[in-house]
């Protein structure tokens, strides 16, 4: 009997697959094997099983066309990826941030930024910080999981979704998850007192069912690498751009070193935040450096 189902959590070469509420163990039958084609947490597929038998494990036979996929973490077909950032407790990181970005923009995914620790963050910073998203059409939430700021409004944006957390290690995205919906996480990390720097306590992507939706504490987003772009394409990823590029004089512009840009007039006209342009520079030269290293 063949029936359609939801990669939940893959370990060790076997995939837990959602049919309707049932987790059925699965392995990938041996035609796929021979295609070499990586399942990711997300995907969706169809597994033959035994129904008369209660515990019998499926055979995963074929895998649906995915929607979009991030290959860093690897999970797919994700209606909204949710980057999280402390505003302090580490210190909020514009590059790491707009990386982040990048990386939702390149895979096509829609994004929701979530700014944690308001309770020990000062507020005129927290609305810094965020009116620089809100102004690029980004929907930012700020929220405290300890007073409970923001968390109800969060909640509701995220039901009937399927919705993966990332950010770097330490902001909070666990302790979110837990306050949207208590013991989604089973390990807390904190902070180490030495390097103030998150533990990972994520080891592995798992889709945990929430409201008609899906929740998924990714891990990989600590290091974020950009080693699936060219600089080339890295324009398109900054939608603020779009709007002045016709005020360039050369096509394609780099918007770093050409004498008439839109771009860097934009810049000094402060209708392009000015934090996002050193990170679109320190990306770019990030790119760049990757772009030459492969050539040799």
């Amino acid at each position: 009997m063949v029936k359609s189902g939801l990669v939940v959590r893959s370990y060790s070469g076997y995939y837990y697959v959602d049919c309707d509420g049932m987790i059925v163990t699965c392995k990938v039958k041996g035609h796929m094997k021979q295609k070499r084609f990586t399942l990711y947490t997300g995907d969706r597929v169809q597994i033959e099983r035994n129904p008369a038998e209660e515990k019998a494990e499926g055979m995963i036979v074929s895998v649906l066309p995915r929607r979009n996929y991030l290959l860093r973490p690897t999970v797919a077909n994700l209606d909204l990826i949710v980057l999280v950032q402390a505003l302090v407790q580490p210190d909020f990181s514009y590059l790491i941030m707009d990386k982040l970005l990048v990386m939702a923009e390149k895979a096509g995914i829609p994004v929701l930024i979530v700014l944690t620790k308001a309770d020990l963050a000062d507020p005129a910073k927290a609305e810094q910080v965020a009116s620089i998203y809100r102004n690029l059409h980004y929907e930012t939430h700020v929220i405290s999981a300890k007073t409970g700021k923001g968390i109800d409004s969060l909640r509701e944006c995220l039901a009937g979704k399927v919705s993966a957390f990332g950010g770097p290690s330490g902001v909070g995205k666990s302790t979110a998850l837990n306050a949207i919906q208590p013991g989604v996480i089973r390990t807390t990390g904190e902070i180490s007192n030495k390097i103030h720097r998150g533990r990972h306590t994520t080891r592995f992507t798992e889709l945990t069912p929430f409201n008609g939706g899906y929740l998924a504490d990714t891990p990989g987003f600590g290091n974020v690498l950009m080693d699936h772009m060219l600089p080339e394409e890295l324009a398109s990823c900054f939608p603020e751009f779009k709007t002045v590029e016709a005020d360039c004089k050369f096509s394609p512009c780099s918007h770093i070193h050409e004498p008439v840009c839109g771009v860097k007039d934009a810049v000094k006209a402060g209708k392009i935040a000015t934090s996002r342009y050193t990170s679109y520079l320190e990306i770019y030269e990030e790119l760049k450096e990757n772009k030459e290293r492969n050539r040799r």
